[in-house]
């Protein structure tokens, strides 16, 4: 069984470097897509995995359909180099809470599941906004505090105000789900997600946050469904471990170290270069 590591980068390459450490092993290959922002990229080395950086890059603008762009890269790319048991899409500040060994062991054991994670909150007001509505200057979701960023969030926020007077909404056919964009698939599904590329594009164009969204979709929507690790639990079935304050996404530190150690998840988001010390245990452990 030979792994695919799919890693989405912008940057604190130093932890990308320990990441990567980690992951280097005869028996996975490692594709990092850096994103096209980045003038100068850092040095990366394996001893022992293949590895690729992609050349094609995309500008990846956070809410817009463009991350999902820089995803469909990766895919591309791995699919074109070999067909792989499993492909675990990651950040570049994730780690893995258990070695390779075990890693492997456990996708050995569950071959052919989908660890595709369900959010299990209802989502439909949510999906109404993000993917039902239009939303004008995608790329700029996120906006620069200037007179022009302004005037574009304004002009946003009124046409999708307006959206909701008139009744508009579109993709009405599409029963969207939702949950975390971080997962570990199978190549038959991977397949299926690379095959429909021009409808994810189009559907998902001037949409918000669409890399939340159509994986899970997809998945939902296709004989994957009955494939999937665990349909009822996000961060049983993704086997990611996040952790949330606030609606926002914490950085794991010291304290968290036993707690990461004890979880039974695979693989953890999201870490720091301003707090090293648990990245350097959790790695001191693993090994």
């Amino acid at each position: 069984m030979k792994h695919a590591y799919l890693i989405l980068a912008h940057n604190e390459f130093d932890l990308l470097n320990k990441l990567i450490a980690v992951l280097d092993d005869a028996r996975n290959d490692i594709f990092i897509h850096f994103d096209s922002k980045v003038n100068t990229l850092p040095i990366i080395e394996c001893n022992f995995s293949g590895l690729y950086i992609l050349e094609d890059r995309v500008d990846v603008r956070w809410g817009d359909v463009s991350v999902v762009s820089a995803e469909y890269k990766l895919f591309q790319k791995a699919s074109q180099k070999a067909n792989y048991s499993y492909y675990h899409l990651l950040s570049g500040v994730d780690m893995p809470l258990k070695s390779q060994d075990y890693i492997h062991n456990f996708f050995k054991k569950n071959q052919g599941k989908e660890f595709v994670g369900f959010y299990q909150q209802d989502i439909t007001i949510e999906t109404e906004l993000r993917v039902r509505k239009f939303h004008l200057f995608p790329h700029d979701f996120r906006a620069d505090t200037s007179i022009v960023g302004l005037i574009k969030k304004i002009v946003r926020a009124v046409t999708i105000r307006l959206q909701y007077l008139i009744g508009f909404s579109r993709n009405k056919d599409i029963d969207f789900k939702k949950g975390t964009q971080w997962i570990s698939i199978t190549h038959d599904f991977l397949e299926l997600i690379i095959q429909e590329k021009e409808n994810v594009l189009e559907i998902y164009k001037n949409t918000f946050c669409a890399d939340e969204i159509f994986i899970q979709t997809l998945c939902w929507n296709s004989v994957f469904k009955a494939n999937v690790f665990n349909i009822d639990d996000e961060a049983q079935g993704s086997q990611r471990m996040i952790g949330w304050n606030n609606n926002m996404i914490i950085e794991w530190e010291g304290k968290d170290f036993e707690r990461l150690i004890d979880s039974n998840l695979l693989f953890a988001r999201k870490f720091s270069s301003n707090k090293m010390e648990v990245v350097n245990r959790l790695i001191k452990y693993i090994k």
